[in-house]
Protein backbone atom coordinates (compact mmCIF):
# COMPACT_ATOMS: atom_id res chain seq x y z
CA UNK A 1 0.00 0.00 0.00
CA UNK A 2 1.12 3.52 -0.77
CA UNK A 3 0.74 6.77 0.94
CA UNK A 4 0.06 10.24 -0.16
CA UNK A 5 3.91 10.68 0.53
CA UNK A 6 4.98 8.59 -2.23
CA UNK A 7 3.05 11.27 -4.55
CA UNK A 8 4.86 13.49 -6.48
CA UNK A 9 3.90 16.96 -6.27
CA UNK A 10 2.83 16.89 -9.75
CA UNK A 11 0.49 13.69 -8.77
CA UNK A 12 -0.72 15.75 -5.71
CA UNK A 13 -1.86 18.77 -8.43
CA UNK A 14 -3.33 16.88 -10.78
CA UNK A 15 -5.45 15.22 -7.27
CA UNK A 16 -6.48 18.22 -5.78
CA UNK A 17 -8.02 19.57 -9.59
CA UNK A 18 -9.75 17.01 -9.95
CA UNK A 19 -11.54 17.19 -6.42
CA UNK A 20 -14.94 19.38 -6.15
CA UNK A 21 -13.91 20.68 -2.54
CA UNK A 22 -11.73 24.62 -2.86
CA UNK A 23 -8.09 23.51 -1.30
CA UNK A 24 -5.47 26.71 -0.48
CA UNK A 25 -2.34 26.28 0.74
CA UNK A 26 -1.74 29.79 3.04
CA UNK A 27 0.77 30.68 5.41
CA UNK A 28 0.08 31.89 9.38
CA UNK A 29 -0.98 35.13 7.74
CA UNK A 30 -3.44 33.76 5.36
CA UNK A 31 -1.38 34.94 2.39
CA UNK A 32 -2.07 32.77 -0.53
CA UNK A 33 0.55 30.17 -1.81
CA UNK A 34 -0.98 27.71 -4.52
CA UNK A 35 -4.83 26.48 -4.72
CA UNK A 36 -6.39 24.08 -6.80
CA UNK A 37 -8.99 24.76 -9.80
CA UNK A 38 -11.79 24.32 -7.41
CA UNK A 39 -10.22 27.59 -5.69
CA UNK A 40 -9.43 29.20 -8.45
CA UNK A 41 -13.32 29.22 -9.60
CA UNK A 42 -14.15 31.59 -6.63
CA UNK A 43 -10.95 33.51 -6.60
CA UNK A 44 -11.98 34.97 -10.11
CA UNK A 45 -14.37 36.87 -8.83
CA UNK A 46 -11.58 38.93 -6.44
CA UNK A 47 -8.42 37.97 -8.71
CA UNK A 48 -6.08 40.77 -6.87
CA UNK A 49 -6.94 38.99 -3.73
CA UNK A 50 -3.95 37.37 -2.30
CA UNK A 51 -5.30 36.79 1.28
CA UNK A 52 -7.35 34.15 2.10
CA UNK A 53 -9.22 36.17 4.67
CA UNK A 54 -10.14 38.76 2.12
CA UNK A 55 -12.09 36.26 0.50
CA UNK A 56 -14.50 35.89 3.45
CA UNK A 57 -17.91 37.90 3.62
CA UNK A 58 -16.74 40.67 6.09
CA UNK A 59 -18.30 39.61 9.06
CA UNK A 60 -16.99 36.09 8.99
CA UNK A 61 -13.35 37.55 7.85
CA UNK A 62 -12.02 38.39 11.76
CA UNK A 63 -13.00 34.72 12.54
CA UNK A 64 -11.05 33.29 10.03
CA UNK A 65 -7.81 35.53 11.09
CA UNK A 66 -7.96 34.13 14.60
CA UNK A 67 -8.51 30.89 13.27
CA UNK A 68 -5.02 31.09 11.03
CA UNK A 69 -2.95 32.90 13.92
CA UNK A 70 -3.98 29.62 16.16
CA UNK A 71 -2.80 27.27 13.86
CA UNK A 72 -4.39 24.50 15.06
CA UNK A 73 -6.40 22.19 13.72
CA UNK A 74 -10.11 23.42 13.33
CA UNK A 75 -13.50 22.42 11.83
CA UNK A 76 -16.97 24.58 11.07
CA UNK A 77 -19.07 25.93 9.15
CA UNK A 78 -20.13 29.38 7.25
CA UNK A 79 -20.44 31.02 3.93
CA UNK A 80 -17.72 31.07 1.37
CA UNK A 81 -18.05 32.07 -3.05
CA UNK A 82 -16.78 28.84 -4.89
CA UNK A 83 -19.02 29.31 -7.31
CA UNK A 84 -18.60 31.12 -10.74
CA UNK A 85 -21.27 33.45 -9.59
CA UNK A 86 -20.84 35.90 -7.14
CA UNK A 87 -23.23 34.41 -4.33
CA UNK A 88 -21.49 32.95 -1.15
CA UNK A 89 -22.87 29.27 -0.14
CA UNK A 90 -22.88 27.65 2.98
CA UNK A 91 -19.46 25.58 3.00
CA UNK A 92 -17.81 22.68 5.60
CA UNK A 93 -14.61 24.39 6.43
CA UNK A 94 -11.47 22.70 7.29
CA UNK A 95 -8.63 23.93 8.75
CA UNK A 96 -4.89 21.82 9.15
CA UNK A 97 -1.82 22.68 10.15
CA UNK A 98 1.17 21.56 7.72
CA UNK A 99 5.00 20.33 8.96
CA UNK A 100 6.40 23.35 7.52
CA UNK A 101 4.46 26.28 8.99
CA UNK A 102 1.88 26.36 6.62
CA UNK A 103 -2.06 25.82 6.77
CA UNK A 104 -4.59 23.72 3.91
CA UNK A 105 -7.75 25.33 3.83
CA UNK A 106 -10.14 23.34 2.50
CA UNK A 107 -13.70 24.59 1.76
CA UNK A 108 -16.71 21.77 0.74
CA UNK A 109 -20.07 23.18 -0.49
CA UNK A 110 -23.36 21.69 1.21
CA UNK A 111 -25.45 20.39 -1.62
CA UNK A 112 -27.95 18.01 0.06
CA UNK A 113 -30.34 18.94 2.51
CA UNK A 114 -29.73 16.23 4.70
CA UNK A 115 -26.30 17.50 4.60
CA UNK A 116 -27.34 21.43 5.82
CA UNK A 117 -29.30 19.79 8.41
CA UNK A 118 -26.48 18.29 9.83
CA UNK A 119 -24.67 21.44 9.46
CA UNK A 120 -27.57 23.51 11.20
CA UNK A 121 -27.19 20.66 14.21
CA UNK A 122 -23.69 20.64 14.90
CA UNK A 123 -24.05 24.38 14.93
CA UNK A 124 -26.86 24.27 17.18
CA UNK A 125 -24.72 22.11 19.58
CA UNK A 126 -21.93 24.65 19.07
CA UNK A 127 -24.33 27.40 20.19
CA UNK A 128 -25.45 25.38 23.38
CA UNK A 129 -21.79 24.76 24.17
CA UNK A 130 -21.15 28.13 23.97
CA UNK A 131 -23.99 29.04 25.80
CA UNK A 132 -23.07 26.17 28.67
CA UNK A 133 -19.22 27.91 28.52
CA UNK A 134 -20.91 30.91 28.80
CA UNK A 135 -23.07 30.53 32.05
CA UNK A 136 -19.55 28.41 33.41
CA UNK A 137 -17.77 31.94 32.87
CA UNK A 138 -20.23 33.64 34.52
CA UNK A 139 -20.57 31.30 37.44
CA UNK A 140 -16.68 31.74 37.49
CA UNK A 141 -17.02 35.66 37.48
CA UNK A 142 -19.26 35.30 40.13
CA UNK A 143 -17.31 33.01 42.51
CA UNK A 144 -14.55 35.44 41.50
CA UNK A 145 -15.97 38.65 42.03
CA UNK A 146 -17.68 36.91 45.84
CA UNK A 147 -13.58 35.42 46.40
CA UNK A 148 -12.00 39.38 45.93
CA UNK A 149 -15.05 40.96 48.07
CA UNK A 150 -14.11 38.00 51.29
CA UNK A 151 -10.63 38.79 50.47
CA UNK A 152 -10.93 42.76 50.92
CA UNK A 153 -13.27 42.32 54.09
CA UNK A 154 -10.23 39.31 55.34
CA UNK A 155 -8.07 42.73 54.43
CA UNK A 156 -10.35 45.53 55.78
CA UNK A 157 -10.59 42.90 59.26
CA UNK A 158 -6.93 42.70 59.68
CA UNK A 159 -6.14 45.79 59.43
CA UNK A 160 -8.49 47.12 62.70
CA UNK A 161 -8.02 43.96 64.95
CA UNK A 162 -5.25 43.05 67.02
CA UNK A 163 -3.69 39.46 65.75
CA UNK A 164 -3.05 38.22 69.30
CA UNK A 165 -6.38 38.82 71.22
CA UNK A 166 -8.88 39.81 68.16
CA UNK A 167 -9.80 43.10 69.98
CA UNK A 168 -9.59 46.80 67.81
CA UNK A 169 -6.20 47.44 67.88
CA UNK A 170 -4.83 50.83 68.78
CA UNK A 171 -5.52 52.66 65.59
CA UNK A 172 -8.81 51.32 65.78
CA UNK A 173 -10.10 52.24 69.62
CA UNK A 174 -8.52 55.33 69.13
CA UNK A 175 -10.21 56.13 66.13
CA UNK A 176 -13.70 54.67 67.90
CA UNK A 177 -13.00 57.66 71.31
CA UNK A 178 -11.92 60.50 68.88
CA UNK A 179 -15.70 59.70 67.34
CA UNK A 180 -17.53 59.02 70.98
CA UNK A 181 -15.58 62.08 72.21
CA UNK A 182 -17.02 64.48 68.94
CA UNK A 183 -20.64 62.89 69.38
CA UNK A 184 -20.76 63.90 73.10
CA UNK A 185 -19.78 67.72 72.22
CA UNK A 186 -22.36 67.97 69.75
CA UNK A 187 -25.40 66.27 71.82
CA UNK A 188 -23.73 66.85 75.45
CA UNK A 189 -24.31 63.29 76.56
CA UNK A 190 -22.22 61.21 78.98
CA UNK A 191 -18.97 59.59 77.80
CA UNK A 192 -16.74 57.52 80.18
CA UNK A 193 -13.50 55.88 79.72
CA UNK A 194 -11.55 53.00 81.73
CA UNK A 195 -8.18 52.03 81.31
CA UNK A 196 -6.80 48.58 82.23
CA UNK A 197 -3.51 47.28 82.80
CA UNK A 198 -2.76 43.42 83.93
CA UNK A 199 -0.72 43.52 87.15
CA UNK A 200 2.34 42.18 86.93
CA UNK A 201 2.73 41.69 83.60
CA UNK A 202 6.81 41.75 83.63
CA UNK A 203 6.92 39.27 85.97
CA UNK A 204 4.77 36.86 84.25
CA UNK A 205 6.60 37.18 81.25
CA UNK A 206 10.11 36.73 83.08
CA UNK A 207 8.85 33.74 85.37
CA UNK A 208 6.94 31.86 82.58
CA UNK A 209 8.05 33.24 78.62
CA UNK A 210 6.26 35.23 76.67
CA UNK A 211 4.25 32.38 75.43
CA UNK A 212 2.71 32.18 78.42
CA UNK A 213 2.50 36.11 78.59
CA UNK A 214 0.37 35.93 75.34
CA UNK A 215 -1.92 33.54 76.60
CA UNK A 216 -2.50 35.18 79.57
CA UNK A 217 -3.47 38.28 77.32
CA UNK A 218 -6.02 36.59 75.42
CA UNK A 219 -7.16 35.22 78.71
CA UNK A 220 -8.00 38.74 79.95
CA UNK A 221 -9.32 40.15 76.90
CA UNK A 222 -11.65 37.33 76.22
CA UNK A 223 -12.92 37.99 80.13
CA UNK A 224 -12.59 41.75 79.14
CA UNK A 225 -14.97 41.43 75.91
CA UNK A 226 -17.55 38.53 77.01
CA UNK A 227 -18.52 41.15 80.46
CA UNK A 228 -18.54 44.05 79.07
CA UNK A 229 -22.50 45.36 78.09
CA UNK A 230 -24.14 46.71 74.86
CA UNK A 231 -22.66 49.12 73.33
CA UNK A 232 -19.47 49.30 75.60
CA UNK A 233 -16.08 48.34 73.22
CA UNK A 234 -13.28 46.86 74.31
CA UNK A 235 -9.58 47.26 72.47
CA UNK A 236 -6.20 46.59 72.89
CA UNK A 237 -4.09 49.77 73.76
CA UNK A 238 -0.81 48.50 73.27
CA UNK A 239 1.31 46.33 75.70
CA UNK A 240 -0.58 44.72 78.27
CA UNK A 241 -3.30 47.95 78.45
CA UNK A 242 -6.38 47.65 77.44
CA UNK A 243 -9.24 50.54 76.65
CA UNK A 244 -12.49 50.30 77.37
CA UNK A 245 -15.10 53.15 75.91
CA UNK A 246 -18.62 53.88 77.62
CA UNK A 247 -21.10 55.66 75.18
CA UNK A 248 -23.82 57.29 77.56
CA UNK A 249 -22.54 56.64 81.14
CA UNK A 250 -20.77 58.01 83.65
CA UNK A 251 -18.18 57.52 86.28
CA UNK A 252 -20.67 55.96 88.64
CA UNK A 253 -21.42 53.26 85.95
CA UNK A 254 -17.92 52.73 84.75
CA UNK A 255 -17.16 52.01 88.66
CA UNK A 256 -19.63 49.67 88.89
CA UNK A 257 -18.19 47.74 86.00
CA UNK A 258 -14.87 48.26 86.74
CA UNK A 259 -15.46 46.51 90.25
CA UNK A 260 -17.06 43.65 88.38
CA UNK A 261 -14.48 43.08 86.60
CA UNK A 262 -11.75 43.23 88.92
CA UNK A 263 -13.62 40.74 90.50
CA UNK A 264 -14.41 37.76 87.40
CA UNK A 265 -10.72 38.53 86.53
CA UNK A 266 -9.62 37.72 89.79
CA UNK A 267 -11.91 34.59 90.23
CA UNK A 268 -10.89 33.11 87.20
CA UNK A 269 -7.72 30.43 87.07
CA UNK A 270 -5.63 31.47 84.33
CA UNK A 271 -4.43 28.03 82.84
CA UNK A 272 -1.44 27.45 80.46
CA UNK A 273 -0.03 23.86 79.44
CA UNK A 274 1.44 22.92 83.12
CA UNK A 275 1.03 26.33 84.78
CA UNK A 276 -1.62 27.88 86.58
CA UNK A 277 -2.05 31.44 88.01
CA UNK A 278 -4.52 34.29 89.70
CA UNK A 279 -4.18 37.14 86.92
CA UNK A 280 -5.31 40.79 88.50
CA UNK A 281 -6.50 44.22 86.70
CA UNK A 282 -5.65 47.29 87.93
CA UNK A 283 -8.46 50.03 86.52
CA UNK A 284 -8.24 53.92 85.74
CA UNK A 285 -11.73 55.85 84.99
CA UNK A 286 -12.31 59.22 83.62
CA UNK A 287 -15.36 61.05 82.94
CA UNK A 288 -15.99 63.09 80.07
CA UNK A 289 -16.08 66.75 80.73
CA UNK A 290 -17.89 69.02 78.53
CA UNK A 291 -15.99 72.07 77.03
CA UNK A 292 -12.88 71.07 79.01
CA UNK A 293 -11.71 67.79 77.91
CA UNK A 294 -10.17 66.41 74.39
CA UNK A 295 -9.94 63.13 73.59
CA UNK A 296 -6.05 63.32 74.51
CA UNK A 297 -6.90 64.49 78.05
CA UNK A 298 -9.54 62.19 78.65
CA UNK A 299 -7.44 59.61 77.93
CA UNK A 300 -4.77 60.96 80.37
CA UNK A 301 -6.86 61.23 83.03
CA UNK A 302 -7.58 58.06 82.62
CA UNK A 303 -4.24 56.49 82.79
CA UNK A 304 -3.21 58.66 85.55
CA UNK A 305 -5.94 56.85 87.27
CA UNK A 306 -5.08 53.42 86.51
CA UNK A 307 -1.35 54.43 87.87
CA UNK A 308 -3.10 55.55 90.76
CA UNK A 309 -4.67 51.94 91.48
CA UNK A 310 -1.78 50.44 91.42
CA UNK A 311 -0.05 52.72 93.32
CA UNK A 312 -2.71 51.63 95.89
CA UNK A 313 -2.35 48.07 96.00
CA UNK A 314 -3.09 46.91 92.40
CA UNK A 315 -6.65 44.75 92.05
CA UNK A 316 -8.68 48.09 92.26
CA UNK A 317 -10.61 50.48 90.16
CA UNK A 318 -9.82 54.91 90.99
CA UNK A 319 -11.58 57.41 89.20
CA UNK A 320 -9.03 60.38 87.90
CA UNK A 321 -9.74 63.88 88.58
Amino acid sequence: MHSLTDLSKRDLEILFDHIQAAIALVDRDGNLISWNSAFDVGKRLSPDVNNLKDLFLQKDSEIIRVKLAEGVKDHWAGEFAITETDAAVLCDFWLVPTMNEKMIFIAERIESEADAENMVDKLRKQVKLFQVESEVSKKLARNKQIEMEAVLAQAEEVAHVDPLTFLPNRRTIIKDLQSEVMRAERYHSLFSISVVDIDHFKTINDTYGHPVGDEVLRHVALQLRDSVRHPDVVGRYGGEEFIILLPNSDSKAAAEQANRLCREIRSKVMRSKEHEMHVTISIGIAQFRLGEDSWHSLLKRADNAMFEAKNRGRDRWVIGD
